[in-house]
């Protein structure tokens, strides 16, 4: 086994990531029963927005009791770090430590405190900076990190604000820290996976590709969208988000290109759900609809199992 399978006790070093929206008890431990690690994201298993702390603790806590029904393979959850005072990142970080999870992905600048606080509860971190650099990677290292996961510009979701593709990314990160890197970016074949391993990580990260399967909570047009879509057809709506050229995202990216006001369009995005119309409830026309920029190698759906034997072939 990988350095990265021990520590995740996973038959693949394989990590799914944890997308907001688009992440469930159901799909979550489908993954976990291919052999690798699903991890829910933020807002697994909605389908609304939902405010306050108590009520997302109740949602997370109703989405690990399901999950346990389904699988008995390790899970992990999605902490994306807060400034003080960071009510959700704590209700989460409780709910979990109350339910002995072990994994945790969490999002943002290294933070020595919650680093140590999770670490006390005998848990495995994997640290992903959105814009990873060689400091911040020696940071979440020297805090306690397990595993980083280093993000190309390739990736869906929210992106680093720097331009360094994963080919770039991964073999710095690899070079700079002594712990296992996973590979994050573009990720959506076993070739994809494969010249990851060359570059010197020790597993990938994968999200986009886990959209269109039959498990993942996606509304059934926008996996249509992206089985349809191609490389072309992806354009930044905004400093730190890509979309499909949907009729809305098209609008977006316009005013992005003559306004250059990336903020303004995030605040627009954000007051429409983010994610939750396009992904989750498929409201494709008037919405964005975050990817990758590989969508050419996503050629069909299948099930979670199907693509984890896939993405896995060959690697031990």
């Amino acid at each position: 086994m990988s350095s990265v399978t021990e520590l995740l006790h996973t038959k693949y070093p394989l990590v799914q990531a944890p997308m907001n929206w688009a992440t469930d008890a159901r799909f979550v431990a489908a993954v976990a029963n291919a052999g690798a690690l699903g991890v829910l994201g933020p807002n697994a298993g909605l389908s609304e927005m939902v405010h306050g702390s108590a009520a997302h603790e109740r949602q997370l806590q109703a989405q690990l009791d399901q999950v346990r029904t389904l699988t008995d393979q390790p899970i992990g959850i999605n902490v994306v770090l807060e400034p003080d005072p960071a009510p959700h990142m704590n209700s989460t970080l409780e709910v979990a430590f109350a339910n002995g999870i072990r994994y945790f992905a969490v999002v943002g600048e290294p933070d020595q405190a919650v680093y140590r606080r999770i670490k006390d509860h005998g848990g495995v971190i994997l640290a992903r900076p959105l814009t990873p650099t060689v400091a911040n990677a020696k940071a979440a290292e020297a805090y306690g990190a397990d595993i980083l996961v280093a993000t190309g510009y390739d990736e869906g979701g929210i992106l680093p604000q720097h331009f360094q593709g994963t080919f770039t990314v991964v073999p710095t990160m690899a070079d700079a820290v002594s712990i296992p890197v996973l590979a994050a970016g573009g990720i959506n074949d076993a070739r994809g996976v494969r010249a990851a391993l060359v570059l010197g990580a020790q597993g990938v990260y994968v999200g986009t590709r886990f959209l269109v399967t039959a498990e993942a909570p996606v509304a059934p047009a926008a996996k249509e969208t992206l089985l349809a879509g191609s490389y072309d057809q992806v354009d930044l709506v905004s400093h730190d988000q890509r979309s499909l050229m949907t009729p809305g995202a098209k609008q977006l990216a316009a005013r992005f290109k003559e306004t250059n006001d990336g903020r303004a369009i995030d605040q627009i995005i954000a007051q429409r759900g983010g994610m939750l119309p396009g992904l989750r409830l498929g409201q494709v026309d008037d919405n964005i609809i975050s990817t990758n920029t590989g969508l050419d190698l996503i050629k069909h759906g299948g099930t979670v199992a199907e693509l984890v034997e896939e993405l896995m072939e060959g690697i031990k």
